[in-house]
């Protein structure tokens, strides 16, 4: 195994928490083996991060801070709402559904009764982020005139279920031999459906 550098070593220890989170969930994962992952003794893994608390914190907000610039720019300016919601929708679908990504979900949902806190953590960080961003962009096509909606919060929360949904699906039932979800498909008539909700209201 190639030597870890300190450079790197940051974003090789994510990426095996990724894995290890992935495969065992929460409860089952061992910082010893994430350490084995990397390539680095166990007392070099808890000098980067004292905790697996502490790392899966990191790993979540990690992902939020990759994810989020990719699905919206920091400014929409005079873009059109419609045309921002249908990408963020789409995009967001496929990105949160990916085997890197949607273990995250999957895991909240079965472990989160168990790791309030983890569960805490994740609603502020990774779903207010996201619930946020929809209902901004929801009221920037109000304002624009091209939204019709009384209640952009409730809105948000159901855009974000189609996306949440699609990341289950992928993650929980089809290892048990449910149809494999069209993640395309399923973008593409997810964001039709929201934008045809938002413009006939």
């Amino acid at each position: 195994m190639p030597r870890v550098t300190p450079a790197d070593r940051r974003e090789r220890i994510l990426d095996a928490a990724r894995e290890e989170f992935a495969e065992r969930g929460f409860a089952a994962a061992r910082m010893e083996d994430v350490a084995k992952r990397v390539g680095i003794s166990r007392a070099a893994l808890y000098l980067a991060f004292d905790s697996k608390e502490a790392l899966f914190r990191a790993l979540v907000s990690e992902v939020i801070t990759e994810m989020m610039p990719t699905l919206l720019p920091s400014d929409y300016g005079s873009l059109p709402a419609p045309a921002l919601l249908r990408a963020f929708v789409k995009n967001a679908i496929k990105r949160i559904a990916s085997p890197e990504m949607a273990f995250l979900p999957r895991l909240i949902v079965g472990e989160g009764r168990n790791f309030p806190e983890l569960a805490r953590f994740y609603h502020e960080t990774a779903m207010i982020c996201i619930l946020g961003a929809i209902e901004r962009l929801i009221a920037h096509g109000i304002a624009r005139g091209e939204f019709a909606c009384p209640d952009p919060k409730t809105a948000a929360q159901c855009v974000a279920g189609g996306i949440i949904f699609a990341a289950l699906w992928r993650n929980v039932f089809e290892p048990v031999g449910a149809e494999p979800l069209n993640v395309d498909w399923m973008a593409e008539n997810q964001a039709a459906m929201v934008l045809y909700g938002l413009t006939t209201g």
